[in-house]
């Protein structure tokens, strides 16, 4: 438990949706150490509500109207909203760039319906040699990306995807930053259906290559020959 001696800093969380039911109420204030991070403030909460600890592993927090990570340090004052992954309706869908591990089955149980009978997933992992184009062998690649925007692409890749293929269920799109070393996964697309024939595939293709093209994330390639920032060539239009 925290000491009380020293000076708190106060800030507000809202529960919404399963949080909400396992806490018990919609809003509390609370007190936090300064400097506390996203981790700390989780594992403060399961002490303080048992009944929300089961769902934390795959709970979203947002600090001050922002998406929220393990690292990331809470201000004071700030407004803290934890809710599940979001879901358009009553098909789920998972968005998120984290520096955590990527959990594939966790991730597709969140897509998973009653219905579902096909899931198709692309990973994509950290090479450490690279045969083709320019040959050479890599150190390891550091992530990053414009949090706020390629959030919001992404659930516009999503929409995108729903649009053109009705069948599917649930869609996951999620990218891993920060520094990354060959045999990591870096990135997951994965879409559900009912059936395999329904366009599962093509529509985690098109995922993917629809993130490369208008999600802002970039990466720095390192090797024993030196670094280097990877440039895509695809120059977004009005459409996107």
């Amino acid at each position: 438990m925290y000491l009380m001696s020293q000076k708190m800093n106060r800030v507000n969380v809202l529960f919404f949706a399963t949080l909400r039911d396992a806490v018990g109420d919609r809003k509390v204030v609370l007190d936090l150490p300064p400097g506390e991070t996203v981790a700390g403030f989780k594992r403060h909460l399961a002490i303080l509500y048992p009944g929300v600890k089961p769902l934390l592993d795959s709970v979203l927090i947002s600090v001050n109207k922002e998406f929220a990570f393990e690292q990331d340090v809470i201000p004071n004052e700030a407004e803290i909203a934890l809710f599940p992954p979001v879901s358009g309706g009553n098909l789920p869908t998972v968005l998120a760039i984290t520096e955590q591990e990527i959990d594939l089955d966790a991730l597709v149980a969140q897509i998973t319906l009653p219905t579902t009978g096909a899931a198709c997933i692309f990973t994509g992992v950290v090479r450490g040699e690279t045969r083709r184009d320019d040959p050479h062998q890599t150190v390891f690649l550091e992530y990053e990306a414009y949090v706020p925007m390629a959030e919001r692409k992404m659930q516009q890749v999503a929409e995108e995807i729903r649009s053109q293929w009705s069948s599917i269920e649930g869609i996951a799109i999620v990218q891993r930053i920060g520094t990354l070393y060959p045999g990591t996964p870096t990135v997951l697309i994965a879409c559900t259906a009912a059936h395999r024939d329904t366009g599962v595939f093509e529509a985690a293709r098109y995922g993917i290559d629809r993130l490369k093209e208008i999600v802002p994330i970039w990466k720095k390639e390192v090797g024993p020959a030196g670094e280097a920032w990877v440039v895509g060539d695809y120059i977004p239009n009005e459409k996107d």
